[in-house]
C-alpha cells in the first residue's frame, strides 16, 4: 500500500474533526449525568425509584474519567468511512457509530484490572481511582449501553438489518473474549507460551484487536445496505486494520517515547511478559543464550527498565521490528485489493486506504 493516498489525505485531522461529533453521540446516549429525562430510562424505564446518584457516581462519572482520556476514535471513524464510502451520509450512521467506541473503552477498563496495570493514557487506570468492583462493573456496563441507539432508532431499520447487526455484537464479542483469554493464558505462561507460532498470534489478534474494528466495519456496511458478500470482505480488511494497529502498538511499546509517556514507560508489554509478535519472531530466530535470557526477563515481569531495555535489545537484534512491519502492511494491501473494485465512490475511498495507511504508521 503506497502513501500517494495518505498525501492527499489529512487523516489526523479527519480524527481530529470526527472525535467530538463522536464523543457528542455518546452523550446523547450516556449522559455524564444521568436525569430523569435519559434516553435509557426512556427505554428501561424503572419499576420504582429513579436514585440518580449512585448511577451517576458508580457508572457515569466512571465511564466519562475513561472516555475523556481521549484516544483516536479511529474505530467510529472507520465505521463512518465506510458508510461513506457506500452512499451514506454519516449524519445517518453517526450514532450507530459509537457501539464499537464505548466497548473499545470498556475492555480497557478491564485490560487494566487484569493485567494489574497502574495507568492508563496518563492517568491512574479506573480501579485505582474508583475502586475494582467499581470498575469492573462499569467496564461491563461499557459492553451493554451503546447498544441503545439500536433500541431506540429500531423503526428507521429493517427487521434483517436489525438481525444482521444483533448477530454482529454477538459473535465479535464471543470472539472478544476467546483473544482475551488466549492473550492472558500467554503471558501468564500456563498455555505453551514459548512455543507459538505467528499463526498463532495473528489468531489471537484477529479475536481481539480485531474483533472492533471487524464489527465497525460490518455493522457500518449492514446499515448502508451491502450485500452479504462485502460485508464479509469489508470486516476482512478491517480486521486486518485492527491487527496491523495492534502489530504497530507493539513496535511503539518498545521504541516510541510519545508512546511510551501514555503507559508510563518505555518497554511495558516486557513487564507484562506479553507475546506480542515481536517476542514470537525473536524466540523462533534467537540462539540459545538470546532465547533463554529474553524467556528470562519476560517471566521476571519486571518493571526494572535496564531489565526492559534488554530484551528489547534482543528484539531488535533479529530484526523483529522490520520484519513486524512489513507484515502489518502486507496484510492490509491484500485485503484492500479485495474490496477496492467494490466500492462505488471514488474520493470516500482513497480517503478509507489513507486510513488504513495511516494507522500502520503512525508513531503514536
Amino acid at each position: 500500500m503506497q502513501n500517494e493516498a495518505h498525501s492527499k489525505v489529512n487523516v489526523e485531522k479527519f480524527l481530529t474533526d470526527t472525535a467530538p461529533q463522536v464523543d457528542k453521540a455518546i452523550e446523547k446516549y450516556i449522559p455524564r449525568k444521568l436525569t430523569k429525562n435519559a434516553v435509557l430510562f426512556k427505554v428501561n424505564p424503572p419499576l420504582y425509584s429513579y436514585n440518580l446518584e449512585p448511577l451517576n457516581k458508580a457508572i457515569s462519572e466512571p465511564i466519562w474519567d475513561m472516555l475523556d482520556r481521549g484516544g483516536k476514535r479511529w474505530r467510529p471513524a472507520l465505521f463512518l468511512l465506510i458508510c461513506e464510502a457506500l452512499g451514506k451520509k454519516s449524519d445517518y450512521c453517526l450514532d450507530f457509530s459509537i457501539i464499537p467506541e464505548v466497548i473499545h473503552n470498556g475492555t480497557l477498563v478491564i485490560d487494566d484490572i487484569e493485567d494489574s496495570s497502574e495507568v492508563r493514557r496518563g492517568k491512574p487506570c479506573s480501579h485505582k481511582i474508583y475502586g475494582v468492583d467499581i470498575a469492573i462493573n462499569v467496564g461491563n456496563a461499557m459492553y451493554y449501553l451503546p447498544l441503545l441507539p439500536l433500541m431506540v432508532n429500531r423503526s428507521k431499520l429493517s427487521a434483517e438489518a436489525q438481525r444482521d447487526v444483533y448477530e454482529i455484537y454477538v459473535q465479535e464479542m464471543v470472539n472478544l473474549s476467546m483473544g482475551q483469554a488466549m492473550d492472558i493464558a500467554w503471558h501468564r505462561g500456563i498455555a505453551n507460551a514459548d512455543a507459538l507460532s505467528e499463526e498463532d498470534y495473528l489468531q489471537m489478534c484477529a479475536y481481539k484487536t480485531g474483533t472492533l474494528a471487524r464489527m465497525s466495519a460490518k455493522m457500518a456496511a449492514v446499515l448502508a445496505g451491502a450485500d452479504s458478500k462485502l460485508v464479509e470482505k469489508l470486516g476482512r480488511l478491517a480486521e486486518c486494520i485492527g491487527v496491523a494497529f495492534q502489530m504497530q502498538d507493539d513496535i511503539l511499546d518498545l521504541t516510541g517515547e510519545e508512546f511510551a509517556k501514555s503507559k508510563g514507560c518505555v518497554g511495558g508489554d516486557i513487564s507484562e511478559g506479553k507475546r506480542s509478535l515481536l517476542v514470537i519472531y525473536t524466540l523462533q530466530k534467537a540462539n540459545a543464550k538470546d532465547r533463554k535470557r529474553l524467556l528470562e526477563i519476560l517471566s521476571m515481569h519486571t518493571f526494572d527498565q535496564n531489565l526492559r531495555n534488554e530484551a528489547i535489545a534482543i528484539i531488535k537484534k533479529y530484526g523483529a521490528f522490520e520484519h513486524v512491519k512489513a507484515l502489518a502492511e502486507r496484510m492490509v494491501t491484500d485485503s484492500w485489493k479485495e474490496v477496492d473494485k467494490l466500492l462505488p465512490t471514488p474520493e470516500a475511498k482513497e480517503k478509507l486506504k489513507a486510513f488504513a495507511e495511516f494507522l500502520i504508521t503512525r508513531n503514536k
